[in-house]
């Protein structure tokens, strides 16, 4: 396509220079005086005697002879330089069309001369049909179609053509632009026109073939394979699409290249490529290759090492003499420029300190198609950091930054430390991940130093959640305040308050819940550097709820049945140096009190009483996922934990065997048929009594693992499978598995008000917690594959889109347990994450499976996602 573009500018100056050419033909191929006998004489001089303007013009006579350079009493040559001139300086002032210069009289020496010319007309106003309301301002600055602009040939002409080829560069090769200019009629003087563009870009155009020729070594589908963004009509195919866009065609005719180059034939090259219209509106793409020959890679040397020995770069070249050439291998396995952690040797150099390394493999034979290679290596001087500075940071303090950066002044280059401090400076959440940017400044190859700069741009990182809504049989409220970026030793500095106290790192979350039937309030802080002088995080965290029961007769809570749960954490994490120091090793000590007053529930058989939960959890985990941690594209995630309460009844002297003999003795009266009421409600209270004593002090222990994987398939399509597992056991089996701390599978994953440690497992394509028993089970797992794509990733907004495909189930023994048996689920979503809201999305899923109970298969469900992402 790049054939058939036209020389615009060639264009535009032709027309002015026929123009100007023919006026001062016409005025050399003319001596005889207009209206009079009197003939000058070719090559004479002349005295302006007088200058005279006509034709229609708003500017005075005296400011366009001025601004033509002539004069009264000025001596010029007829036909001569000083008249071509004058015409080429009017024109070149675009105020003027059609000037012609006259002699209309000789006397004696001197010469009278007529000026006739006119305005151009002023733009007054744009008219544009055939585009969105949108896309018209940037037509009009483009094109500088501004009001008051003068409307030349050389204007309408260039506007055609830039609308024209910016279309077909965007695949509408049927595009039409049509502009029209109407005259405006009114009281002003000056000349002024309305513009209507028409622009009718039609339909893009579909490939429906692509046909090489020339080709025997590969095949057509392995070379339309190779191009990326042009494809060919296949209604299966859902990412690409078949529409003809030049400048990704252009792009994957050097793919077609660099195949071959992969396949040994670098001499290949497309002879030539052509567009064929087709009768249905389509198009098909002939494309003429000559192959050339097979080469295979001959001795490789290295030439200026010094650093590294010919055997440590031939393992990281990792090509051998007699393997088939391939120069895109090559290229990568010197420098990778797709992959920033690259095992490659420029890499290598820049790890240790390298940064004016320069690599350059030099083909120095290629007889009997066999490539003889010098690989010439300039290591030039290790680079150290001179300084280390930070721009854009105006909210957080330097040192929250600067103790993420793993630069030091003074200290030995290496690439590997700039990638990661991008990396940990993207994940503390304070700054827009793709505006990160590390810049090289001063860069003295003599000296070996180097100035690093690292620019960052803040981004909104409090967050508050004010919401009512209906659930739960009546009005929610709820009030949730998060900043992220706290400051808690500046709460009592007045000047802090803008409007909270920030800038310190620090974490502090408040959220307030109620509805007629619960209310909950919890407190959260952490500081993620404690004592300032290593990556140790502690948090603390306190929490209550107060819950009603549901009174049937009078559709209303009952305050006289409550269940009151209190709890507090407290948690350190550390950052580990081995393996890797992607590493984490957190600990937590919780301590919780449920409350039970008159709160009867198939969960407790007694409805009066109290249990403690005094835990230790313990947790090891891996984080090493890119830059954005709200759209990673790279690494994975992964997270082990324990938890684990005293195992009391090794201790406690009680005999949990006999109590759970004497509990099914009483459970049997209950539900024998010839028991007396008597009975039953003596057995009743004795298993309410047996059951406050097993539940006193909670004992069990939970095993819980987590992973996630983020690739990028192409370009911005990134995959993330997803693994989970749960167990919740107990240390005696006669006491039994605790009835709190269990799993309940389904839906959106958002925990509702309990707290009593029971956890919410996504399941989308299903009610929430509807995929186990009314208790919770104690044992699940789930798998999960996910597509997402971004649709913008600014620090205003955030944006992507999602495909998903699900299975997960929860059970209540390891007898029933079947890691396969699983509720399946696909669906759409799609996720918003704003700065000052958090994260926000909907999920379309589509159950495949039946609910507990029922025979035929759920079907759609939508979920609504506030705050959490997956």
């Amino acid at each position: 396509m790049g054939k058939q573009a036209n020389n615009l500018a060639s264009n535009s100056f032709l027309a002015i220079y026929t123009k100007l050419f023919i006026a001062i033909v016409l005025f050399v191929i003319s001596p005889k005086v207009q209206g009079q006998n009197t003939l000058y004489k070719d090559g004479e001089k002349y005295t302006i005697a007088d200058i005279s303007v006509s034709g229609n013009t708003s500017f005075s006579e005296q400011t366009i002879i001025t601004y033509s350079g002539l004069s009264k009493g000025k001596e010029i040559s007829i036909p001569g330089e000083d008249i071509s001139k004058a015409i080429k300086k009017l024109w070149n002032s675009k105020l003027f069309g059609d000037i012609e210069i006259f002699v209309t009289k000789i006397e004696d020496k001197s010469a009278f001369l007529e000026i006739k010319l006119h305005d151009l007309p002023q733009l007054n106003e744009v008219k544009i049909n055939g585009v969105k309301n949108s896309k018209k301002e940037a037509i009009i600055k483009d094109n500088k179609l501004r009001k008051g602009t003068k409307v030349t040939e050389n204007l309408i002409t260039t506007t055609k053509n830039f609308l024209a080829t910016k279309y077909k560069k965007e695949g509408y090769l049927n595009t039409k632009i049509h502009i029209n200019t109407i005259e405006v009629k009114d009281s002003i003087k000056v000349a002024r026109v309305n513009m209507v563009l028409n622009i009718d870009k039609g339909e893009k155009v579909k490939i429906k073939d692509i046909v090489f020729d020339g080709n025997q070594v590969l095949s057509d589908k392995k070379l339309r394979k190779s191009m990326k963004s042009t494809k060919k009509i296949n209604r299966l195919r859902i990412f690409k699409r078949s529409k003809f866009i030049d400048s990704a065609y252009q792009a994957d005719l050097s793919s077609v290249i660099e195949k071959y180059k992969e396949n040994g034939y670098r001499d290949a090259r497309i002879l030539s490529d052509s567009v064929i219209i087709n009768n249905d509106k389509t198009i098909s793409l002939k494309i003429d290759v000559n192959e050339g020959e097979l080469y295979t890679f001959g001795d490789i040397t290295f030439i200026g090492n010094t650093v590294y020995t010919n055997e440590q770069l031939n393992r990281l070249l990792r090509i051998r003499k007699g393997d088939t050439y391939n120069g895109v291998l090559l290229q990568k396995r010197i420098a990778d420029d797709s992959k920033p952690d690259a095992f490659d040797i420029t890499n290598e150099y820049q790890n240790n300190g390298y940064l004016f390394s320069t690599i350059n493999p030099v083909e120095v034979s290629a007889d009997n198609n066999v490539i003889d290679l010098e690989i010439r290596i300039v290591e030039g001087k290790p680079a150290y950091f001179n300084s280390v500075t930070v721009v854009g940071n105006d909210k957080t303090n330097d040192h929250v930054v600067y103790r993420e950066i793993r630069t030091r002044p003074g200290q030995l280059y290496r690439k590997a430390n700039v990638v990661r401090t991008v990396r940990e400076l993207g994940q503390l959440g304070f700054f827009d991940a793709q505006e990160i940017s590390p810049n090289f400044l001063n860069p003295n190859p003599n000296e070996g130093t180097i100035d690093m700069e690292y620019s960052v741009k803040e981004t909104g990182s409090s967050q508050i959640e004010l919401q009512g809504g209906y659930g739960g049989g009546g009005f929610i409220g709820t009030l949730g305040l998060s900043f992220n970026n706290f400051s808690i030793k500046d709460i009592f500095k007045k000047d802090a308050y803008r409007p909270i106290p920030m800038g310190d790192g620090q974490k502090l979350a408040l959220r307030l819940q109620a509805s007629r039937f619960y209310q909950t309030y919890s407190f959260s802080f952490s500081e993620p550097w404690l004592g300032g002088k290593r990556p140790v995080q502690f948090s603390a965290s306190l929490s209550h709820s107060k819950q009603f029961r549901f009174n049937p007769q009078t559709r209303n809570a009952d305050r006289s049945q409550s269940f009151n749960i209190t709890g507090i954490t407290f948690g350190l994490a550390k950052r580990l140096s081995v393996p890797d120091d992607y590493f984490t090793l957190s600990q937590a000590v919780s301590y919780q009190r449920y409350d039970l007053n008159n709160f009867n529930t198939s969960l407790f058989t007694f409805g009066n009483g109290y249990s403690n939960n005094l835990s230790y959890t313990i947790g090891l985990s891996r984080n090493n996922t890119s830059v954005d941690p709200i759209f990673p594209t790279a690494g994975s995630n992964f997270s082990a934990t324990a938890k684990l309460s005293f195992p009391y009844s090794l201790v406690n002297g009680v005999d949990y065997e006999a109590l759970k003999a004497e509990r099914d003795d009483n459970s049997d009266i209950i539900n024998d048929a010839n028991s007396s009421d008597v009975a039953r409600n003596d057995a009743r209270d004795r298993v309410s009594e047996i059951d406050q004593e097993r539940y006193k002090w909670l004992e069990f222990y939970k095993v819980k693992f987590k992973g996630d994987w983020y690739a990028q398939i192409v370009k911005d399509l990134v995959l993330r499978p997803s693994i989970e597992f749960g167990f919740l056991g107990a240390y005696n089996n006669f006491r039994g598995t605790i009835p709190f701390e269990r799993f309940f599978v389904g839906g959106t994953g958002l925990g509702n008000y309990s707290l009593d440690g029971r956890e919410a497992v996504q399941l989308r394509g299903y009610p929430d917690q509807s995929l186990s028993d009314q208790d919770g089970g104690t044992i699940y797992n789930k798998f999960s594959l996910e597509l997402r794509y971004p649709i913008t990733l600014k620090a205003s907004a955030k944006i992507y889109a999602l495909g998903f495909l699900e299975g997960g189930a929860s059970f209540n023994n390891f007898r029933d347990y079947n890691p396969f048996n699983v509720n399946r689920s696909a669906g759409l979503g799609v996720r918003i994450f704003m700065p000052a809201f958090g994260l926000l999305g909907i999920d379309f899923g589509h159950g495949f499976d039946p609910l507990p109970g029922q025979t035929t298969k759920h079907g759609w469900e939508t979920h609504f996602i506030i705050g959490q992402q997956f």
